[in-house]
């Protein structure tokens, strides 16, 4: 019997079909993948270190020594944080009175002098008298299955998270402990004709990236030192984890900035009232920070590690947020750093063919 050969278009839709299929699939399997994606980024990060502790001890015990100093920094971290947090959320919690009294004052006398509009008054044990009201009003006793089941959920999502916390160190691991094996078994498997191209490519973005993580941490670090001297400087009691949690924030360009400065406003109003020497300050210390990260910190820790103008990260963050929301504007320069590299590949052989150089286009008038 005499083998037919297969219609090109059952071929193209039966790869159609399995491509689909294939997608559906990993879509389905997303919170199975999302904990080895984020062990394979942590094993990124860390293997540089790892690699340099192994050249001394053996590659596992490189890896328990970085495990190690990892947790002990956040031990340390926390044993200095939680106290500072604590006393400060109990400061906040006593500014309280004080910000009901002055929407009391101040702007319900703005708005019943300057509008019709009249505002209700407030009181702390108003506040909590409404509060429970409207509870009762709202929540009724058949409702409790409802809240039994809701807090059935939030049991599971924190077994689940709690797994996760467990799991990703574990995978982190493996992907440590085999990284030279992993990545030596990718690059058998490209094809030989490409090798040199890909593996100089890859080094290209790993080189891109690694320089930005580096100058990226060391700019969050100082950043932060910055906004919370400046704040503690001024007398806000908050100050100091506003400025740390601002310049931890400004992995992503201008959002740092942007909640640190809301939210140093609102502690000002809490401590201070509407004063607005104080207010003056903080604009002005926001206003250095910036400028310090603009014009000393980024140029001196980062300059051109991703090649990219200002233009372009602002749209580089905007499409990351608008493609996958919080995440996509974390991973947007770093995505961004590597399409660069691609691009001016890309770009670099574009101008190495024929079409580029007008030779085609002078053989077909030759022709003529």
């Amino acid at each position: 019997m005499i083998n037919q050969p297969i219609d090109p278009f059952f071929r193209r839709l039966f790869i159609v079909v399995a491509i689909v299929i294939t997608l559906f699939l990993l879509y389905l399997m997303i919170p199975v993948i999302i904990p080895f994606v984020i062990a394979f980024i942590l094993a990124y990060l860390l293997n540089p270190l790892v690699k340099r502790l192994s050249k001394y001890v053996r590659r596992w015990i490189a890896i328990i020594i970085v495990y190690a100093i990892l947790t002990l920094s956040m031990i340390l971290v926390l044993w200095w944080i939680v106290p500072t947090l604590w006393h400060q959320l109990q400061a906040a919690w006593e500014y309280l009175p004080k910000i009901l009294r002055w929407y009391d004052e101040v702007v319900r006398e703005w708005f019943s002098a300057n509008t019709r509009y009249r505002l209700p008054e407030l009181e702390a044990k108003g506040l909590s008298e409404t509060l429970m009201d409207y509870m009762q009003t709202h929540y009724r006793f058949s409702d409790a299955s409802t809240w039994m089941s809701q807090i059935i959920a939030s049991s599971m999502n924190f077994i689940n998270s709690a797994g996760l916390i467990v799991l990703v160190p574990i995978l982190t691991f493996y992907f440590l402990f085999n990284w030279d094996k992993r990545l030596l078994s990718w690059k058998v498997a490209i094809p030989a004709a490409y090798c040199k191209t890909v593996v100089e490519i890859a080094q290209e973005c790993d080189r891109a990236l690694m320089a930005f993580i580096k100058g990226q941490l060391l700019v969050m670090v100082l950043l932060g030192i910055i906004y919370a001297v400046q704040l503690q400087l001024i007398g806000l009691e908050l100050g100091i984890i506003i400025g740390m949690g601002a310049g931890i924030a400004s992995f992503v360009p201008y959002l740092g900035f942007g909640l640190g400065f809301i939210a140093a406003i609102i502690a000002c109003l809490f401590q201070f009232g509407l004063n607005w020497t104080y207010l003056s300050l903080i604009v002005g210390a926001f206003l250095v920070g910036q400028a310090a990260e603009g014009y000393i910190l980024q140029p001196l820790l980062l300059g051109d590690k991703i090649g990219l103008s200002p233009l372009w990260v602002i749209f580089a963050v905007l499409a990351g947020a608008s493609l996958l929301g919080f995440v996509g504007m974390l991973i947007a320069l770093p995505v961004s750093a590597v399409l660069n590299v691609l691009f001016h590949h890309l770009y670099d052989y574009y101008r190495s063919t024929d079409l580029y150089k007008g030779r085609k286009q002078l053989n077909l008038f030759e022709k003529r």
